[in-house]
């Protein structure tokens, strides 16, 4: 699947044909923004005018890439502040070249690199009285969940899972994420969980 480029000033649109299934053209698009980056050193342009429903919308997104298998890079926003379509090309540009875990991505890698696109749902809040309150709580292969304690703060997407899938290790390493010791627990903790749906080119 491709974007097909109109006019001079360089943006790319989403084919008119996109209809309900929009969504699907996210990795693409963060995919261009890397090349377009990498290739021009500037951002992509984006027609934000002809964008179709719902990436018009504001959403909060992840945009995480891998290479041989392995995370390669991974960054997003947990706010929806910006149309969902710039947030992706936004995120795909800081997880090739700003994730401080991982060397910028080289334009000799990027056609081994793979691309997906998470869209958050609204995070709703979790209430535990103490850490085996909330791990009773939580779904493990469904749930985000984002940590936060004053300036601290962290998230694990729900793909984490699958190299997580206990909930009790799960939620002892994004406390190290989120600068926390593991063995942590205050009442002043908020906890929140949120799904999302992923899209993979």
């Amino acid at each position: 699947m491709s974007f097909t480029e109109h006019g001079t000033s360089g943006a790319f649109r989403i084919p008119d044909t996109a209809g309900d299934d929009a969504r699907r053209f996210l990795p693409t698009l963060a995919r261009h923004a890397v090349a377009h980056r990498l290739e021009r050193n500037e951002a992509l342009p984006l027609a934000t005018t002809a964008l179709p429903p719902p990436l018009d919308a504001e959403a909060a997104a992840f945009v995480t890439l891998y290479h041989e298998q392995r995370l390669r890079g991974c960054m997003g926003t947990l706010q929806p502040r910006a149309p969902l379509a710039g947030v992706v090309a936004r995120c795909a540009e800081d997880a090739a070249l700003r994730d401080p875990r991982f060397p910028p991505v080289r334009w000799s890698e990027l056609e081994a690199v793979t691309i997906t696109v998470s869209v958050l749902d609204p995070p709703e809040p979790l209430y535990a009285e103490n850490e085996e309150d909330l791990l009773r709580q939580l779904r493990p292969g469904e749930d985000g969940v984002i940590l936060a304690e004053g300036a601290y703060r962290a998230t694990f997407l729900p793909a984490v899972w699958e190299q997580l899938p206990d909930p009790e290790e799960f939620i002892r390493r994004l406390k190290r994420k989120a600068g926390l010791p593991e063995d942590h627990w205050s009442p002043h903790m908020r906890v929140e969980r949120y799904g999302s749906t992923t899209y993979g080119d």
